[in-house]
């Protein structure tokens, strides 16, 4: 067994209660961002490690926008964690997108305006690429695994990140739409940048609660819908997780784990002593 969890699962808390978790144990990294929305669970699943993050802390206490994702993202690295799994509730802004279905997208639209996005806005100069900001390997991986639970999912499509808290006005959600966009949610953006940023490999679970609020034959999206059907799909993502883990190659590599080695521009006399030590899990492999 590998001595690092394979897989980071970030979403709610319920998702780690599931059967055949065992060896439990709570961690608490330090980061140089601050602390993370909660304590990171790790345990051992079909006889893997696997680290689980609730992302709005317990009992959803954190806004979208509040949440720390630097901090969140910079401890699963520091646990030694390559790939993450993101499980997020999501509006649909398609018809064939229904309620109760479940979305792996392979594009994110960024409508956020109050966050944060890279561990390097101290420095030095990082220029990351993100043309596609999902591990298409992982989501590939992630599809199958879904599918075999028998759940309708979707394999594409393109999520906007909104800044929320608030759910969109009509005249927003048939704005996004005719962009051609797929879903909206509000927490894809920064997570999968920072994810890059760290060369750590990143995909979503999108669960599909309502049809945002511009169908007019369906009541507007509300909280009451969204946690019902959260609750109803805990069990489906916990069984997904479940299959994901068991085909999963703890000794896999992806491109995405060497994303900075082009995306350093800073010259490195000029990165201070002070930079290298706050971002050495990031950058120390660069600059030796």
């Amino acid at each position: 067994m590998s001595e690092h969890p394979i897989i980071g699962v970030i979403g709610g808390s319920g998702l780690y209660s599931m059967a055949g978790l065992s060896n439990i144990q709570e961690h608490q990294p330090s980061t140089p961002f601050g602390e993370t929305s909660t304590p990171i669970i790790v345990g051992v699943l079909e006889g893997k490690k696997v680290a689980f993050l609730s992302r709005h802390g317990i009992g959803h206490t954190i806004n979208p926008s509040k949440v720390n994702y630097r901090a969140n993202i910079y401890a699963l690295k520091a646990l030694g964690v390559k790939w993450i799994l993101s499980v997020s509730a999501c509006g649909s802004l398609q018809e064939e997108y229904a309620p109760g279905h479940i979305v792996v997208p392979d594009q994110v639209f960024d409508h956020t305006k109050n966050r944060t996005y890279t561990f390097f806005d101290e420095g030095p100069v990082v220029h990351v690429g993100v043309a596609d900001p999902f591990c298409e390997k992982l989501s590939g991986q992630l599809y199958k695994a879904i599918k075999d639970t028998g759940v309708t999912v979707h394999q594409g499509g393109t999520s906007i990140t909104i800044e929320g808290p608030r759910f969109s006005t009509k005249g927003e959600s048939r704005i996004y739409r005719s962009w051609g966009l797929s879903l909206i949610n509000m927490t894809s953006s920064p997570e999968a940048f920072l994810a890059r940023e760290a060369e750590m490999c990143y995909a979503v679970m999108n669960h599909v609660t309502d049809y945002d609020v511009w169908h007019e034959t369906e009541e507007p999206v509300s909280v009451e819908q969204l946690i019902d059907t959260l609750m109803k799909n805990t069990e489906v993502a916990q069984d997904a997780i479940r299959n994901l883990v068991a085909a999963f190659n703890p000794e896999e590599e992806c491109e995405h784990h060497d994303a900075l080695a082009s995306a350093l521009i800073t010259d490195p006399s000029r990165i201070s002593p002070e930079q290298l030590k706050r971002l050495s899990l990031l950058v120390g492999k660069y600059y030796k």
